[in-house]
């Protein structure tokens, strides 16, 4: 067996386990359809690089969506690149920017956004104390990625309000937060 085999059945043997006690709680989520999306500092290609979220999607028709962590199986496989993949129909749907949020490091998800051909189509955004995940509802503890993550989810924000909002209901899975999902609800 190989390493990385090895790594990826452990990565998802604690998400899967965590996912289960997170659905035990039955926690709401902070943000709901028809309100406006908290004012949160994220980071972008730096530390110094600050944006606001509830800037970005001022007067702007903006898709969201938000993964674990960067360059992990699920991720990398097939979260983003369905987001990527798909930018020329979101245009097509009047959808005036695309943003991935994560709870990693600046550096880390531009390198990811690189890597995975997202430049000029989709917006890397850092989140790097979970301050986003947290204001929506969307954090939940994975230990086998340091702590704190983000849900996988997926939301339409029009000038600042959410229209639509898909969080998976195992935390990690990959069903309605895609982008197949979504573009099918614009």
């Amino acid at each position: 067996v190989s390493t990385q085999s090895t790594w990826e059945c452990l990565f998802f043997f604690e998400m899967n386990r965590i996912a289960c006690r997170s659905l035990s709680l039955g926690r709401m989520f902070a943000v709901k359809v028809g309100e406006s999306l908290p004012a949160c500092q994220l980071h972008e290609d730096s530390p110094g690089n600050s944006v606001n979220i509830q800037e970005i999607c001022k007067g702007k028709k903006v898709v969201i969506f938000g993964v674990p962590g960067a360059f992990t199986p699920g991720c990398s496989k097939t979260h983003l690149p369905g987001y990527v993949a798909d930018f020329e129909k979101y245009k097509s749907k009047g959808v005036d920017e695309i943003v991935c949020v994560s709870v990693n490091d600046a550096f880390v998800m531009g390198e990811w956004g690189l890597a995975q051909g997202a430049t000029k189509k989709v917006r890397m955004l850092a989140d790097t104390n979970a301050e986003f995940a947290k204001a929506i509802g969307t954090d939940f503890e994975l230990a086998a990625l340091g702590g704190t993550r983000s849900k996988r989810f997926s939301m339409i924000v029009d000038d600042g309000k959410v229209t639509t909002l898909n969080v998976e209901p195992d935390n990690t899975g990959l069903t309605c937060s895609l982008s197949a999902s979504l573009l099918s609800s614009l």
